[in-house]
């Protein structure tokens, strides 16, 4: 008996590797380390739980700018991920990609899986559709910079916590006041100054960043941000910063601004709305949520502010069956449990409306006060030709030369207009080598 029950048992081990094995991978590259990496790993165990024939299989590639070079460089080795986070600002180098691209509309419609880019909030698709409205690639994680401000400096200020400045006369007024009343040693400070200050600008103030829509008709585009309203911005934040109102965080992400916030040093701090959870976890005082201020004699303002964060994008080059894998993740993905609970882990936005409206009745905003301002500050008017995004080649690069020529304004050694000048010279060179390549 116990010579049957040992074969047996070795009949069942036998048989349940070929079993595990005949499931079918799909890996998902991402850009997500740390507490982040986790809910995305648990999205991906969700998933793989939740059926038996396909297994999502997740790989942190670094940074984005590394996860989408490493990308490239591996489909050209014949060797890419079926699915990659891409992104906001790389996605006009990835429709460039052509032959590279498997559409998400033409996918998911190959297979005949269930997709509704209706049911996406209008500010989430029309940033990653094609001119015919054809959603590109898959909206996975949005966010739009928000104002984060530390309430009790407020209060000892003598400042109203429940009213935070509107207008950046407002926003200069408030600072002073914070200085003058002792209460901290600079009234703000800024992350991601060129996504913050310049791209989220214009779109705030319903100006153009370039022409064709910023990018959205064609690459034949051209910077013209260097216009009175960013000039007169970029000056702002110069004698802002002479006067001790504002303090310069740094280039590119901008990394020294949220350490000045948490330590009380700037009662303000302008931040990805997905910054949420770390503000919360790192701030040891009350914060309170605002949008971002706008100059009240701009026409056209506030208007509604675009998204950061990445999408999913599908490579060509691999097998029938995994693709259909790929629809059925991404319909489980549009889930609004899944949307929701994602949106509600991480602050970023609920790109659906359901999963907008299933977080609301779960009273989820009405324990979280504040954590449904970047989805009202996106979505506080239709999105126009200036606010509806941005679709440049090359533009990781670009965005570095509008980091360096703002701190050249910050240091002193050029005015806004010339540092937009040289932004708008610099940044259309870079344009027409990314347009020269796709021809």
């Amino acid at each position: 008996m116990k010579t049957k029950l040992l074969a047996a048992t070795a009949l069942t081990v036998a048989m349940a590797g070929p079993m595990a094995q005949a499931q079918t991978e799909i890996e998902w590259w991402h850009a997500m380390g740390g507490e982040l990496g986790e809910r995305l790993e648990e999205i991906a165990q969700g998933f793989n739980e939740s059926q038996t024939e396909f297994e999502v299989v997740p790989s942190f590639r670094g940074s984005y700018a590394e996860a989408m070079t490493g990308a490239i460089a591996a489909f050209r080795a014949n060797e890419q991920p079926h699915i990659i986070q891409v992104f906001e600002v790389g996605t006009g180098t990835m429709m460039g990609a052509e032959g590279a691209i498997y559409p998400i509309y033409q996918l998911m419609d190959d297979y005949d899986v269930p997709f509704q880019p209706e049911a996406y909030l209008d500010t989430v698709v029309s940033y990653y559709t094609d001119p015919n409205g054809n959603m590109l690639s898959f909206p996975f994680n949005s966010s739009t910079p928000i104002m984060y401000y530390n309430r009790e400096i407020f209060e000892a200020a003598g400042l109203d916590p429940d009213s935070p400045p509107e207008t950046w006369a407002e926003m200069e007024a408030a600072s002073v006041q914070i200085i003058d009343s002792g209460a901290a040693e600079c009234g703000f400070t800024t992350s991601w100054p060129s996504w913050v200050m310049l791209e989220n600008f214009t779109a705030w103030h319903d100006i153009p960043l370039a022409t064709k829509a910023n990018g959205f008709e064609g690459f034949d585009t051209e910077f013209v941000f260097n216009s009175e309203v960013v000039v007169r911005h970029w000056d702002n934040l110069k004698s802002w910063q002479d006067a001790g109102a504002f303090r310069w965080g740094g280039p590119g992400a901008g990394d020294d601004a949220a350490p000045m916030f948490y330590s009380g040093e700037c009662a303000m701090f302008f931040g990805s709305s997905a910054s949420r959870a770390g503000v919360l976890n790192n701030a040891e005082f009350d914060v309170g949520f605002a949008f971002q201020p706008y100059y009240d004699d701009v026409e056209g303002a506030p208007q509604n502010t675009i998204i950061g964060g990445a999408t999913l994008w599908v490579l060509t080059g691999h097998e029938t069956e995994e693709y259909r894998g790929v629809a059925e993740f991404f319909e489980y993905l549009s889930q609004p449990e899944v949307q929701a609970q994602w949106h509600q882990d991480t602050g970023y936005l609920p790109i659906t409306q359901a999963a907008f409206d299933l977080t609301a009745e779960q009273g989820y905003y009405d324990e979280n006060p504040g954590a449904d301002t970047s989805i009202r500050q996106m979505t506080l008017n239709p999105p126009t030709e200036n606010s509806r995004g941005l679709r440049f080649g090359n533009f990781v690069q670009v965005r570095d030369i509008i980091s360096e020529e703002m701190e050249a304004v910050m240091a002193g050694s050029k005015t806004g207009q010339e540092a937009a000048d040289e932004a708008v010279r610099r940044g259309n060179v870079l344009l027409r080598e990314f347009e020269s390549s796709m021809n």
